[in-house]
């Protein structure tokens, strides 16, 4: 049993809204979340609308097996956002991830998916925006604090760990992002036939070190379709612990987002080679019909690291540090 600073009491609390046509970002919403910077402006309508037509005609193109005219499927998403307080102090919105739920229009029958897919969090943004730039600052070489990502490994695990998780999920989370454009892919000779093709590279990104410490560990694989690997992150077995259809409500979703989000990666005119680099400035791709903001994306996620900063890491920096080292025991 994991030990905690004496006198801190930790909650969790869990809301869904679902994220369709009428969605609108409440305001707790991290405003760099990705769903919430397609529901605004004058085409929010117009850009929902289309990424979800795309999420669901990739959804029946890879579910293809009695599915003769591809229309059988359609994918329900929720947008789950997480708060924590400490020690009965105010809920300080910590994460915010996705829930899929597959639509099985023949059947008439809702087919649970996975939870996880996006993932977005202050704390992270805190971690990325604000603690490694200063780290960073006026030295030769880039390198990360030693400590970096431990607190949010913590706090993700603990989440993970409660009676709020467990009451409301039963699987443990995927998480599917895009893969480094620091790094090189090699691909393999596995091939399974959902997530197609697999990747590896020869050493971990920043990001890959900051999700193992959220208990994580992450594959590569190319699905059937797609033109670049998609970054899973999973705890457990990845190809064992879910079904075909699961899979592929997180292929489609993501692999939707991103074609949206980096258009140069994910939505290029040629697919990746058996050597891959992702690039965000190949010119060789074609843009979506959805409208997304990617400088705005940028410049907030420093705006909310510092959010985090002034509401949730200055105020309780001290239990904060004694509980985190106590959660790594």
């Amino acid at each position: 049993m994991m030990s905690q600073p004496r006198n801190l009491t930790t909650a969790f609390s869990i809301n869904s809204i679902p994220f369709d046509e009428d969605y609108h970002p409440a305001e707790s919403t991290r405003l760099t979340t990705n769903f919430a910077n397609l529901a605004r402006g004058t085409t929010r309508r117009e850009n929902l609308r289309n990424a979800l037509g795309m999420i669901d005609n990739r959804f029946n193109a890879l579910a293809s097996w009695d599915n003769p005219r591809a229309d059988r499927y359609s994918v329900k998403l929720d947008i789950i956002s997480v708060e924590m307080s400490i020690a009965g102090g105010k809920a300080f919105p910590l994460i915010e991830i996705l829930k899929t739920t597959v639509v099985d229009h023949e059947t008439d029958t809702l087919i649970e998916g996975i939870v996880g897919n996006n993932f977005s969090s202050y704390v992270r943004d805190y971690d990325f925006s604000v603690v490694l730039p200063e780290h960073n600052c006026n030295e030769p070489t880039f390198s990360l604090p030693d400590d970096f990502g431990d607190l949010h490994g913590s706090l993700f695990k603990s989440f993970l760990r409660s009676d709020t998780y467990r009451c409301h999920f039963g699987k443990p989370p995927v998480i599917c992002i895009s893969a480094s454009s620091s790094k090189t892919y090699h691909r393999t000779a596995n091939r399974h036939p959902i997530m197609g093709v697999e990747y590896r590279q020869d050493e971990p990104s920043s990001t890959d070190r900051y999700f193992a410490k959220m208990g994580m560990q992450v594959r590569y694989f190319m699905p059937p379709g797609s033109v670049a690997p998609l970054a899973f992150y999973f705890i457990g077995d990845l190809l064992g612990d879910y079904s075909s259809l699961q899979l592929i409500s997180t292929i489609s979703t993501m692999d939707t987002f991103q074609r949206i989000y980096r258009p140069e990666i994910y939505n290029a005119n040629a697919a990746a080679g058996a050597l891959y680099q992702p690039n965000l400035k190949h010119q060789d791709y074609s843009l979506t019909r959805i409208v997304y903001d990617r400088d705005e994306r940028s410049r907030l996620a420093v705006e909310q690291g510092k959010f985090a900063e002034e509401h949730f890491i200055k105020p309780y920096r001290a239990v904060l540090a004694q509980w985190s080292a106590n959660a790594a025991v």
